[in-house]
């Protein structure tokens, strides 16, 4: 999936990726997507709520081959 910007928050315990992408969304402009890596298995859910809580799209989302999270997050 192509992106615009990433955030590596692997290593990083809720509710770090979580801020860290509010971060580089508010950066960002209206439909640009971000590329979000984590290995807090906490994320998943974190990030569902996040996007709807937020307004922002959850466009994907998945697991790398070094099995981190992946969430692909499109800014409104």
């Amino acid at each position: 999936m192509d992106f615009d910007k990433e955030v590596d928050a692997r290593g990083l315990n809720c509710p770090l990726p979580i801020l860290r992408a509010k971060k580089m969304l508010a950066e960002m402009q209206s439909g640009q997507v971000v590329r979000v890596l984590a290995t807090d298995p906490g994320a998943v859910k974190d990030f569902q709520a996040f996007a709807r809580q937020t307004g922002n799209e959850l466009v994907g989302q998945g697991e790398t081959a070094d099995k981190a999270f992946e969430f692909f997050l499109k800014r409104k």
